[in-house]
């Protein structure tokens, strides 16, 4: 057993572990942090996934140890921290945007994608989709095709910078084609106004 003292979602916390224990292991059965979850267990499908000093990384193949003297965030930590810059938030904005767009089924992904797409808007704001598309390359979904997880990262985008997204895909059901094709257009303009302005990165 080694004694560890870990930063975890701004509180230190001290726990004892066998040495060859992951942070991942340590987070959900001695933290009780449930929300990382144990998938492949060989770094494949990111649904281990948590933030090491504002970075995504794979906690299934992080020894704890390792994560001495780092911020580490779980998906747990995301809400409160967001409430410290926002006292009338509930949810972190990347988070209230999956909400919205329906980007879950099951729901065992969700805390790694969500956490990837934070790490990508801490370091560029305004992200193309091809540039969504490779931040969360590493994190795999069974359930859903993607759409939609790109389109809430799109929209928390849109929503912290003030712009109307393009229509969602369940939205467009709903809507005038020439219609959806304005509100695209408008979309893409405005965020190639504030690409070009310096407004985003």
């Amino acid at each position: 057993m080694v004694e560890l003292k870990l930063d975890v979602n701004g509180d230190v916390l001290e726990t004892a572990a066998p040495a060859h224990w992951t942070l991942l292991e340590v987070l959900r059965y001695k933290l009780s942090l449930t929300g990382s979850k144990q998938g492949c267990d060989k770094g494949d499908c990111g649904a281990c996934t948590v933030l090491v000093d504002g970075k995504p990384v794979l906690s299934c193949l992080t020894l704890a140890k390792h994560a001495e003297g780092k911020r580490v965030t779980t998906i747990e930590g995301l809400a409160p921290a967001y409430a410290q810059c926002d006292a009338k938030a509930s949810a972190d904005p990347v988070q209230v945007a999956f909400d919205r767009c329906g980007a879950l089924q099951c729901g065992f992904c969700q805390p790694g994608m969500i956490l990837s797409a934070k790490a990508l808007l801490a370091r560029n704001s305004c992200p193309t989709r091809a540039e969504i598309r490779h931040a969360l390359a590493g994190n795999l979904c069974r359930c859903t095709g993607y759409t939609q997880i790109l389109e809430a990262v799109e929209s928390a985008i849109a929503d912290t910078l003030g712009v109307e997204p393009a229509a969602r895909s369940w939205e467009e059901q709903h809507m005038d084609p020439a219609e959806v094709e304005a509100r695209a257009q408008r979309a893409a303009h405005a965020l190639e106004h504030v690409r070009g302005g310096g407004g985003c990165c």
